[in-house]
């Protein structure tokens, strides 16, 4: 075996160098470089190893290309289908990423305790006793589900033969190492071998494979950017430890749409899907404070209704105004803050101001910025918005309030909700619904509708 070498590999793109930078020369980003080893033949070694899991491809003209041959596999778990648009594809290769005890395992293990065939789980990080504690928790426990406490990849290729399972959970890919590359676990190369060998059994055996990785600090995923890209899904769980919400996206999906949002609450015996998202996020809201609004929003084909809340508080100190953000985008918060000075004569310089998104959502869209306008107005001033009353619209550098999409579903929700007021762009069609819809063309028109002064 060739002498191994030390090297120095881009996380982002897997670029290597023989001495550490500041910046990839090959894809231009900051501290990205990480050591690692390397052999000459171990590229060569498993570029062959690859190769030869592949059966060679074949021209076929494209109206004889079955397109039902990818339909998805429902897993039995509501919330997971409506993300990934029906279930798993069978050949497929899904991403899993979130934080540490956010509940990545518990809804693995639904997921493999409802699978119709065979399913396998591959812990490299927990005992098996710490995983059948868990599955006994929730319920799991199944006679077509089999348990692997494994790190070494060719020793789960060789259970995946013994088993042939329809459906296979690797937990972590971080843990889990290929003798052949002559690499720590964890390292770009591990990661990123491990990562090509998974798919390539996948599309060979035509099963589904499920594996977890890591988060870094930011929230992304640990390990090269060519982890994303070779796998066919990408899904990220997210919530607060302190809430029992947990919410699940796909930012990539080769099968379907990325923009549904799964939602799930965390009970005693595992993750449950929650119908109805709107109903959950206002439970617990109190009418008639200051600085609350209710904002229609939409995630993926699902309308949610959300609270957003605003607390301004007078400073008298040389220190600039704190401008703190939960849920919604701090830039954006910022730009409103300065048409609303600039646009309106709302002046908020002098004070701090805090806007959150209750019940751990975050809110993306711009059709939520008449809302925080109208909510930072209704802080300032201490004036309560009417308990009935929704808010959409985006809002312009003009002051001028824009037209938002799926105007008919938001208002249908609202109404379903008991609400009867909506304070809608002036552009939006005519739609017949439960609510009293009143139209503003601009930021102090709507000001005005809700029944808030201008002057603060």
């Amino acid at each position: 075996m060739a002498k191994l070498k030390l090297v120095h590999r881009c996380s982002e793109c897997g670029a290597t160098f023989p001495k550490w930078s500041g910046k990839c020369l090959a894809c231009n980003s900051w501290n990205s470089l990480v050591e690692d080893v390397e052999g000459p033949e171990d590229s060569l070694v498993s570029l062959a190893a690859g190769l030869a899991l592949v059966p060679p491809g074949e021209a076929t003209h494209i109206g004889d290309v079955n397109p039902h041959q990818s339909d998805p596999v429902a897993t039995g778990i509501g919330e997971l289908d409506r993300v990934l648009g029906g279930g798993l594809v069978p050949g497929s290769v899904t991403l899993l990423g979130g934080e540490p005890g956010i509940g990545k395992s518990t809804l693995l293990l639904q997921l493999l305790a409802g699978a119709p065939g065979q399913s396998l789980y591959v812990t490299a990080e927990e005992s098996a006793q710490q995983v059948r504690l868990r599955a006994d928790r929730l319920g799991a426990v199944s006679p077509n589900l089999w348990l692997l406490p494994e790190m070494s990849m060719p020793n789960i290729i060789a259970a995946i033969d013994k088993i042939s399972p329809s459906l296979v959970v690797i937990d972590s890919i971080q843990t889990v190492v290929d003798p052949e590359l002559g690499s720590s676990p964890g390292s770009v190369v591990q990661v990123r071998g491990c990562a090509h060998r998974l798919v390539q059994e996948a599309k060979r055996r035509n099963i589904s494979i499920v594996i977890v990785g890591h988060v870094t600090k930011e929230g992304g995923l640990a390990g090269p950017r060519v982890l994303e890209h070779v796998v066919d899904t990408v899904l990220s769980f997210e919530g607060e430890r302190h809430h029992a919400l947990r919410m699940l996206r796909a930012s990539k999906h080769r099968f379907g749409p990325t923009a549904e949002l799964g939602l799930f609450e965390m009970t005693e015996t595992g993750l449950t899907g929650v119908p109805d998202a709107s109903q959950l996020f206002l439970t617990d809201r109190r009418t008639g404070v200051p600085g609350s609004v209710v904002v229609p929003t939409i995630e993926g084909q699902r309308p949610l209704l959300v609270e957003l809340q605003t607390l301004t508080n007078p400073v008298n100190t040389a220190v600039p105004a704190r401008r703190s953000a939960q849920g919604v985008d701090q830039g954006r918060l910022s730009m409103l803050l300065a048409v609303l000075e600039r646009r309106a004569r709302v002046s908020l310089a002098g004070h701090e101001v805090y806007a959150s998104v209750v019940g751990g959502v975050k809110l993306t869209e711009p059709g939520a910025d008449l809302g925080l306008c109208l909510a930072l107005v209704s802080a300032i001033t201490n004036v309560p918005l009417p308990a009935d009353l929704v808010v959409m619209g985006e809002v312009g550098l003009a002051g001028e309030v824009r037209q938002v999409g799926h105007l008919a579903r938001r208002l249908n929700e609202a109404s379903r909700l008991g609400f009867t007021q909506a304070i809608v762009p002036a552009s939006a069609p005519n739609i017949e619904t439960g609510c009293t819809v009143r139209r503003a063309s601009t930021l102090n028109e709507a000001i005005n509708l809700a029944g808030l002064s201008s002057q603060a």
